[in-house]
């Protein structure tokens, strides 16, 4: 009954079996062997067309070396203002970029608003060798928020980020559960709409350790090569990073396991939204539920052995709810039921 993180999810027995039969024989190291050299084409064909692929370990290795191949150290991110690389990354885009500036915006539910974009670039000094200089824009997908960015919302941003001249970053940590609920092609909500580099995600939505830097504009790849290197992050044992997206993506794994986890959430907000004094925050729009839940419904649900985390905004009383690939229906069952049951005490 873990509501806490997608991330206290186990390993999908697929991706398991097939790093099993990964472990079978020799293998050339650093990248060299098969498994890592098809998933470009894998990736492409899901991409519908060429890309550079880096795998990495985690998320953010995946963002930072994408925007330090995006930004100089006199250079400036512009990104929401819960985005996790400006406050759950302990300084990394900083230091891999050698000292870029993150810039966070407001924006409703988790979301940068072109408008307000286009006038702090405007303000921003570009040219003036007093301020940091605008290199890029980092978008997350799904929000903080659980929301999902449309491909015409992104493609807004993108048309304010090249009109300054920066480039185009999306963090997909849960790239899979914005696109199920979408109902579009990955191309749509990335390359089409003038992204530049994917952080993609697979280790909340089932994968051990395995996410990757797919890069669009092919200029930037060639940098990554080195600054993963650089930055500890390429693995002599490849093939159990790269098994394991390739797994992930066999037979659309990952689009399943994210549609499970979002019909959880769906269900889960609607029967929280039908309890008195319960009001969901964002919509639902991904794996994440952020519901406003009286004192005795929190201290109540914690007592049963429920774990969320209580989130503190917009409202003290504010908790974050994540289901996940391997979700159970009599969980989130069990949660509305408690909640139900212990708000009714605050009347």
């Amino acid at each position: 009954m873990n509501f806490a993180s997608d991330n206290t999810a186990g390993v999908h027995p697929s991706i398991l079996e097939a790093m099993k039969a990964a472990n079978s024989g020799r293998a050339p190291s650093y990248g060299a062997d098969d498994i890592t050299k098809k998933l470009s084409r894998r990736f492409g064909e899901i991409f519908e067309r060429e890309v550079e692929v880096f795998p990495v370990a985690t998320g953010t290795a995946a963002n930072v070396l994408a925007l330090a191949a995006m930004t100089p150290a006199w250079g400036s991110i512009y990104c929401h203002e819960d985005a996790h690389v400006a406050t759950d990354e302990c300084g990394a885009p900083e230091f891999f970029t050698g000292g870029a500036k993150l810039v966070p915006l407001p924006g409703h539910g988790g979301k940068l608003q072109p408008g307000a974009l286009d006038e702090r670039l405007k303000l921003a000094g570009a040219g003036v060798q007093h301020h940091v200089q605008p290199a890029a824009v980092s978008l997350t997908q799904a929000t903080e928020a659980g929301t999902s960015y449309a491909p015409g919302e992104i493609a807004a941003l993108s048309e304010v980020a090249k009109r300054h001249g920066l480039g185009l970053h999306m963090d997909g940590a849960r790239f899979a559960n914005a696109l199920v609920h979408l109902g579009c092609k990955p191309a749509d909500i990335t390359w089409r709409a003038g992204v530049d580099a994917l952080s993609f995600g697979a280790t909340k939505n089932g994968a051990m350790a395995a996410e990757a830097v797919i890069v669009f504009k092919k200029e930037l790849a060639a940098s990554i090569l080195y600054r993963r290197k650089r930055g500890g992050h390429l693995f002599s044992k490849m093939r159990f990073l790269s098994i394991q997206l390739e797994a992930y993506l066999t037979n659309d794994l990952w689009l399943a396991n994210a549609l499970h986890a979002n019909r959880l959430a769906k269900i889960l907000g609607d029967g929280l939204a039908r309890i008195p004094g319960v009001r969901i925050i964002h919509p639902v729009e991904a794996n994440e539920v952020f519901a406003d839940l009286p004192e005795t419904a929190i201290a109540g649900l914690h007592a049963e052995g429920f774990a969320f985390h209580c989130w503190g905004t917009p409202t003290p009383t504010t908790v974050r709810l994540v289901t996940a690939f391997d979700g159970e229906r009599a969980h989130v069952d069990a949660f509305v039921d408690g909640a139900r049951r212990h708000a009714s005490k605050a009347a």
